[in-house]
């Protein structure tokens, strides 16, 4: 997502992420990988939840809950125009820039 901020901006799009993980957790993420966007924090999951993101998962045999890795995107008037549920982050981009070209 970061390579491409220049790109994104300039079709007027604007990147946030969100996880559960508090904001000292955020910015030694953001400091380390340097992402240049801002986190929001959501660690009682409530914005996870509403968009269908916070689900059961399953790691060596244990099941715990957890974030699917989605991204959105959201038009002016706030409304989803498109959903990636369970998206790499390398297959982002190319996903939404083929909703962007139509």
């Amino acid at each position: 997502m970061r390579d491409a901020l220049a790109e994104l901006s300039a079709a007027d799009i604007f990147v946030v992420g969100i996880s559960p993980d508090k904001p000292a957790q955020q910015k030694k993420f953001d400091d380390k990988h340097g992402l240049h966007f801002p986190l929001l924090s959501d660690p009682d999951h409530r914005i996870a939840e509403a968009y269908g993101v916070w689900a059961e998962k399953k790691m060596y045999g244990k099941v715990y809950m957890g974030i699917v890795r989605s991204a959105f995107l959201i038009d002016e008037k706030g409304w989803i125009a498109a959903a990636w549920y369970g998206i790499s982050p390398k297959n982002t981009i190319p996903e939404l820039m083929k909703v962007m070209k139509g």
